[in-house]
């Protein structure tokens, strides 16, 4: 029962969300409260996940391979968690105010439906329903990047939903090719029987056509350009949500079918993966030193770290991608907070653009404090929990002895610092042209930015820990064995 309520709750409160009286208040309770319980179960699948190291679910009792299969390991029990927390931070930022042709129109529904989507990707144990859950989650962000369209956001709308539409079809292809030699798209029976297949040429197709798609859609060079022209167009909530949470599924899905199904395969794919990851991370970066606005900056530093959290899965080694699983947990929970931070810029000064804010350190000093914990977190200054995952992620590559891609760590980690110094001198410390807009923020927009940066700080505070978790996810990764027999072992089994 536990695994399915992270799917469920927001499923259920969608539907409800729909019946229920129009009323502001009315559906924005129901929202949170129904991000809170999905946050709950979250944090009750982790606990089991801990005690258990798996739980498996065959929906309706059809045996794997053959059935719908719900897992959680380690590493997507975290996920939900982070799931629950930035759904909980957008359900909040709501009482600060929501367009009313926007909650018109159906905001708070979707956001569940989305957030029904990020969690069962992270759970589903078959590639053909991560295919669904993918388009589930893109249905509810194309609704939602153009609902109440202005022109800016149905031109990022529509480049959004094309490329996601391309990677969606070069996933499908995938799947039909898998499908066809295999039988069985089941995740734990594909890793029980597809490495032995000894198939070298189709290993390669299939692994390039899945690094195509997953690739996109975690906002990987060179296939990123969409992003940065689409999570900027619309509101701060809307957008924390989206740099959160999509780009992290793409880039759960990469880690999840590169370690399960090739595994001691085709070294090409790896390799290119590396040099990616390391393409994104310095031209994400140089990009973000080229821009003027606030969430532009925003958008390429997201890119630009993504790299981070994709360069410790073709190393190989349980340091590296452990590592680079301590960057997501701290990624989702920083990115967030900084686009709503920007949400609060955006009411005080009624812009983003970086020549026309300043001052803000002087006129609203608690904000600034605020705002302070994820931009120096993002950039990396000690003992925050960006430093953390930025220094273990530079001792993965270190240790497994890829002294190149390493240096282009340190080398952006450095560039990092440089683009949020900036972002810090201009918007924050100097003088600014224009007064404020508004002589303060609504203080209920800055209860999910202290929210998240308290969980800034206290993941700074417990990184040892977190730490050992995410190197126990690294190692059931890495050693599929356990999740294979799990998941086969709770029905039938193939050849049962």
């Amino acid at each position: 029962m536990t695994l399915v309520l992270p799917i469920v709750i927001p499923l259920l409160a969608a539907a409800l969300l729909l019946v229920v009286p129009a009323r502001a208040v009315l559906q924005r309770s129901v929202a949170l409260t129904a991000s809170a319980g999905q946050l709950i179960a979250g944090l009750a699948l982790f606990r089991q996940v801990q005690v258990d190291g798996y739980l498996v679910l065959q929906v309706s009792d059809w045996a794997a391979p053959f059935g719908i299969t719900l897992v959680a390991d380690v590493l997507s029990s975290i996920l939900v968690v982070a799931v629950g927390i930035v759904g909980v931070a957008v359900g909040a930022s709501s009482f600060a105010g929501v367009d009313p042709r926007r909650e018109a129109y159906g905001y708070h529904p979707l956001i569940q439906v989305l957030l029904m989507g990020v969690a069962g990707a992270f759970l589903t144990g078959d590639l053909f329903n991560l295919y669904v859950w993918f388009e589930v989650m893109l249905m509810a962000s194309f609704v939602l990047m153009a609902l109440h369209r202005t022109s800016e956001q149905i031109a990022a709308a529509f480049k959004y939903v094309t490329i996601n539409l391309l990677a969606s079809a070069v996933f499908l292809t995938g799947l039909g090719l898998l499908y066809g030699s295999a039988g069985t798209l089941n995740m734990a029976d594909l890793a029980a029987i597809w490495p032995a297949r000894n198939e070298p040429v189709l290993d390669l197709v299939l692994a390039t056509l899945f690094l195509t798609a997953f690739g996109i859609k975690a906002g990987l060079f060179p296939l990123f350009f969409w992003l940065p022209a689409s999570y900027p167009t619309p509101p701060a909530p809307i957008g924390a949500l989206f740099a959160g949470l999509l780009t992290k599924v793409g880039v759960y899905a990469l880690i999840r079918v590169f370690s399960l199904l090739f595994r001691g395969g085709p070294p090409l794919p790896l390799q290119l993966l590396l040099w990616l990851s390391v393409a994104t991370m310095i031209v994400g970066l140089v990009g973000a030193l080229a821009q003027r606005d606030f969430r532009r900056v925003l958008a390429f530093n997201l890119v630009g770290h993504i790299g981070f959290t994709t360069i410790g899965l073709p190393l190989g080694t349980t340091a590296a991608l452990a590592g680079s699983l301590l960057y997501i947990v701290h990624h989702i929970l920083v990115i967030t907070c900084l686009f709503f931070v920007a949400g609060v810029l955006l009411q005080l000064r009624r812009t983003t653009d970086l020549g026309r804010l300043g001052s803000l350190y002087r006129d609203h000093p608690g904000t600034a404090v605020l705002a302070m914990i994820p931009l120096f977190s993002l950039a990396g200054v000690p003992p925050l929990s960006g430093f953390v995952g930025k220094l273990a992620v530079v001792q993965g590559t270190f240790g497994a002895g890829a002294y190149g891609p390493g240096a282009a760590v340190l080398v952006v980690s450095l560039l990092t610092i440089v683009s949020m110094a900036r972002l810090w001198d201009e918007a924050f410390w100097k003088p600014a042209d224009a007064p404020p807009v508004s002589p303060r923020p609504a203080p209920l927009l800055l209860v999910p930015v202290a929210a998240l940066g308290a969980l800034i700080l206290g993941m700074t505070v417990a990184a040892g820990p977190l730490f050992e978790t995410t190197t126990r996810a690294a190692g059931q990764l890495l050693d599929p064995q356990g999740y294979i027999e799990a998941v086969l072992q709770s029905g039938l089994g193939r050849g049962e």
